[in-house]
C-alpha cells in the first residue's frame, strides 16, 4: 500500500466510548449507521461519518450480507467492541464500495483477502471529496481473537495504523495475528462458501442488515 499515512491516535475519554483524536479534536466514536442513538452529534473525518454519543446507547451488532461468486456469506460486525474499525467497514459497505471487487490473495489454510479496488494488494479507499486515502488506527480488543475459521479482520501494510479497506477472512485459527491486526467480525452463516473462495473470486454485492441475529 502507498506510504502517506494519516495517523490517528486513540485515547480514553471518561464517561464516553473509546475515543480518537481527529485534527486535535478528541471524540468518542460510534458510526453514523447507528443514527438512532440518543443525543448523537455527527463529526466528519476524511469522509467517515462519526457520531458522538453517551455510553450505553449502542444497539446490537449489525450483519453484512455478502454475495460472492462462491455463495452468500453473513458477517456479524462487532460494532460495540471495535467501533472505529467496524464503522469503517460498514460505511464502505453502505457506499457500495465492495460491490464487484475481487479477492486478490489466497493462502491455503490461512486467509482469503479482498476489498482492494486495484485488485493487487496495493489499493485503498480514496474519499472522492477529500481526494485522500482513508486510513484508520489499529484497534484491537483482547476478547476478539483469530481463534477459528471465519474470523474477519483488517489487512494493512507494515504501519499498524495503515488499514483502509482491505480485509481478510481466516480459513483456520491464526493466533499469531492476535493483537497485531484488527478483528472486527466473524462469519455467522455461509462459512463453507467462505472456505471455497479463491484468488479471482468476486464480491457480487454487500449490504448491511441490522441488528445481527444472535
Amino acid at each position: 500500500m502507498s506510504i502517506n499515512w494519516r495517523r490517528v491516535s486513540v485515547h480514553a475519554v471518561s464517561g464516553l466510548l473509546p475515543a480518537v483524536s481527529l485534527g486535535g479534536i478528541t471524540v468518542a466514536l460510534i458510526l453514523a449507521f447507528n443514527a438512532d442513538a440518543a443525543g448523537a452529534k455527527s463529526v466528519d473525518s476524511n469522509g467517515l461519518q462519526i457520531a458522538i454519543v453517551k455510553k450505553g446507547t449502542m444497539s446490537a451488532d449489525p450483519i453484512v450480507i455478502m454475495e460472492t461468486s462462491k455463495g452468500t456469506i453473513k458477517i456479524q460486525v462487532h460494532r460495540n467492541d471495535v467501533p472505529v474499525t467496524a464503522g469503517n467497514f460498514v460505511d464502505l459497505v453502505q457506499k457500495g464500495f465492495y460491490n464487484g471487487l475481487t479477492f486478490h490473495r489466497y493462502e491455503p489454510g490461512f486467509v482469503i483477502q479482498g476489498g482492494d479496488p486495484k485488485g493487487d494488494g496495493t489499493g485503498g479507499y480514496v474519499d472522492p471529496q477529500t481526494k485522500s486515502e482513508r486510513r484508520i488506527p489499529l484497534e484491537v480488543k483482547a476478547t476478539l481473537k483469530h481463534s477459528q475459521a471465519g474470523i474477519v479482520a483488517m489487512a494493512r501494510s507494515g504501519d499498524p495504523n495503515s488499514a483502509s479497506c482491505q480485509f481478510y477472512i481466516t480459513l483456520a485459527p491464526a493466533s499469531f495475528l492476535d493483537g497485531q491486526y484488527a478483528v472486527f467480525g466473524k462469519v455467522i452463516d455461509g462459512l463453507p462458501s467462505a472456505l471455497e473462495l479463491r484468488r479471482g473470486d468476486r464480491i457480487v454485492k454487500a449490504v448491511v442488515q441490522e441488528p445481527a441475529v444472535k
